[in-house]
Parts: structure tokens; sequence; C-alpha cells
């Protein structure tokens, strides 16, 4: 049922929205604050928005945008709430040694007044094309996968200096200005998962090196190293170069245990990189046991104590950056991560984290139970099947409200030229 208003919305919401009360001035904004949630929730077709008002029976569309674009409010301090309420939990604090996992997801944005919108790689679709950029950090520790911040790439062509604004930042500048966020609030990280995007860049790395944090991340295949004890070569060679001169016996075979079983095979090896000091042990992943059969191949960079680095160890550990895919999944597929209509930079990092507000109340009652004791007669595993019964609980009082409420929703409807039987 895509129709809904605040007042039929379960306790346990209000519940939670009490608990960032104190950082909303007045009752306008914790009424929207509200609202908004509300509408990322429901069942609209689209969670933007215009679609988020016409909805809600009660929720004006322009008090809703003036909360979004020029209310006094931190989004910042809301998401630093957010993640205050989880650690305050023994079912969802955050657990000592996670895994911080960076990674950037765009999706197409037609036009160019957005801010941050240009013509660039959008990996949702796999290709270049006009759309935004987002740079996330979240982490995953064996038990919950959960977002912690959020930056908006602003592309050169989005700024009137270009690549000389003062407001331009490289995705790797973005990166690291999030890990130090995390860093100072003291969630201290097991290891650092990223992709070639980041794992290539040399100067990031020293950055992490600095900050004395561990990490696992993907290389271009071009990158060159000099092996160590290798009586093959002492030059330089690159990484593919290097996968083609192994034998088929270098290669062990690995199971990896994910949402779809697959099996791959994967050798170390021990290199010195320019610009890097000292050694670090590179793997080698591929589909098929040898170079030429392979139609996938991966090459990967760890820093980690070399005695703890194994065949298994890089498979089971990277493999945990597939958790923030599933999140861009869910966040953009149910509770429009991507379906803002709002211009400005400002405006855009608060519906971020209003999502992030969203995401987090359905995860932190899926690890705490409360929606399967009241509204489902199994266990929800997944945060769809979590969502499904929070969404049940608004339909259900929905229908309760409507029952009692019949001439508001006739009047409703009424002002939306149509006509209720």
């Amino acid at each position: 049922m895509k129709e809904t208003t605040p007042a039929a919305m379960p306790p346990c919401f209000d519940k939670w929205c009490n608990r960032f009360d104190d950082l909303l001035r007045t009752k306008a904004q914790k009424r929207e604050f509200r609202n908004y949630l509300g509408g990322l929730l429901g069942e609209s077709e689209r969670n933007n928005l215009s679609q988020m008002a016409s909805n809600a029976v009660g929720v004006n569309y322009h008090q809703l945008h003036h909360f979004l674009t020029e209310s006094t409010w931190s989004a910042e301090r809301i998401n630093d709430r957010r993640l205050e309420v989880m650690n305050q939990c023994s079912q969802t604090k955050i657990n000592r040694g996670f895994s911080l996992i960076v990674d950037d997801s765009g999706h197409r944005k037609s036009g160019n007044f957005t801010a941050g919108v240009g013509r660039q790689y959008i990996g949702e679709i796999g290709k270049t094309d006009n759309g935004n950029v987002l740079v996330t950090t979240h982490l995953y520790d064996g038990q919950k996968s959960l977002p912690l911040d959020i930056e908006l790439y602003q592309h050169s062509s989005s700024l009137p200096l270009g690549k000389e604004d003062i407001e331009f930042h490289k995705k790797p500048e973005l990166a690291l200005s999030l890990i130090e966020r995390t860093l100072s609030r003291g969630y201290r990280p097991g290891i650092v998962l990223i992709d070639a995007g980041y794992g290539n860049n040399t100067s990031f790395l020293k950055e992490l090196e600095k900050r004395n944090l561990n990490y696992l991340g993907g290389v271009a295949k071009n990158r060159k190293v000099r092996l160590i004890n290798s009586t093959e070569t002492s030059a330089e060679l690159r990484l593919d170069e290097l996968a083609k001169t192994l034998p088929a016996n270098r290669f062990r075979l690995i199971d990896i245990q994910i949402n779809k079983p697959k099996t791959v095979w994967v050798t170390l090896v021990e290199a010195e990189i320019a610009s890097l000091e000292g050694r670090r042990k590179i793997a080698i992943v591929m589909n098929e046991p040898t170079f030429s059969e392979a139609s996938d191949i991966d090459y990967f960079i760890t820093n980690v104590e070399p005695s703890i680095v194994t065949e298994q160890w890089i498979v089971d550990i990277y493999s945990q950056r597939n958790w923030v895919e599933v999140f861009y999944r869910e966040a953009k597929g149910w509770l429009g991560l991507k379906e803002y209509q709002v211009r400005d930079k400002k405006s855009l990092e608060r519906h971020f984290i209003l999502v992030f507000c969203a995401y987090t109340f359905i995860l932190w009652h899926k690890l705490t139970g409360g929606l399967r004791r009241r509204w489902a007669n199994h266990t929800l595993d997944t945060f769809a099947e979590a969502l499904e019964a929070f969404r049940t609980a608004i339909s259900y009082r929905f229908v309760s409200w409507l029952n009692k409420n019949r001439d508001v929703f006739i009047a409703y409807k009424a002002s939306l030229g149509l006509i209720w039987a």
C-alpha cells in the first residue's frame, strides 16, 4: 500500500526518531525529520520529495523541501548520533577489528545543474555517462554491514575553476578524509579493503601506512614489481607478464563461499614496488588454473604481516567487499539513495545521510529482533525481509487509521483531483 500518514507509523519508529530530537532545533524540524524518514521507508514507487509528499496524508511538499534545503540542522551531527546509537546496544555495537571498506558508486543524472554532476565512469551501468559519484566508507565486522560516511565527488566540469577550484578533491583525497573521520570516533579497523582505483595509487597507500593501517587492495595488471628471491629475473616486470611465467603448480585451488560459490586459483609472491619502502605480498587470482585459460584475473597487494597472508586469507578477506555492493543495491533499490530532487551539495549530502538513518533503523531492528516479535512469524535474515515487516506494520496501522478518518482521506484524495470510494 503506497498511501500512508505520519499517524500510522509504528511506535518503534517514533522511539528511533526521539534519539535525534536534541539535534533538531524546532518542532517543524522534528516533524519533517520523521516525515522524510517515513517517506524513504514507505512503498512509494520513487522515494523522491514529490512522491513521498503526495503519498502521505498530512505531509506538505514545500515543508519537506524546506527541511532538506534551508532548515538549520547538521547532517554530520545526525550521522554521528546514528553511529552512537548503534554503539550503545550489545547486539548492534561495532566490534573491534572490523573491515573498513572504501568504495565509490555512481548513478546517472541528467542535466548539468546538480552539484558534482559530469561525464564520468558510472559503475552501475559499466560505462561513462552523465552522473554523480559518491565516495563512501563502510564496515563489516562478521555480523553486520553498516555504512559509515559519505562524500559527494565533485567532477571538475561541475566547478567554476575546474581542477583548480578549491572545492575540487580527487577520490583518494575524499577517501582519506572519510577514514580520518572514522579514526577520530575511536573506531580502528583491522584492515582497509580497497579496489584497484585506490590500491593502484601509491600516495594513498603511503597515507594508510602513515596511520599504521593494514590494507588489502586491488592493483592494475600493468603495475611493475621487482621479485624477491627470484632466480628467474631481477628486473622489474608487469604483473600480467609475471602471471604468464608462473607454472600451474604455483597456483592453489580455493573455494569462495559467498552468494554464488565459485572456485578460483591463487598464488602469492613477495615483491618490491617503486615508491614503497620494503616488501609487499602480491596475490594473483584467476578463474582458471592457467593464465592462458583464464578470462578473469585479479591482482592484489597487502602490507599485512606475511605470516598471516595465505591464499585462503586473501580470498576470504577481500570477498568482504561484496557487502558494500549489497548495501548500494539495497539503498538505491529500496530507499531512494539516487532519487533526490535537489541540486546543491549540502542538500544532496543531507539526503544521503537521511537514507543512512533509514537504512540503520531497519538494520537495528533486524539485529535486535523487534520487528520479528511483532510483525513477522519467521526469522528476518535479510534487509529486504526486515523492511517488508516494517512496511507490513505501516499498512496495518494505516488501515486502522483509515477506518477512523475516512473524511480526512477523502479530502486528501480530492486535493489530488481524485474521487475515493
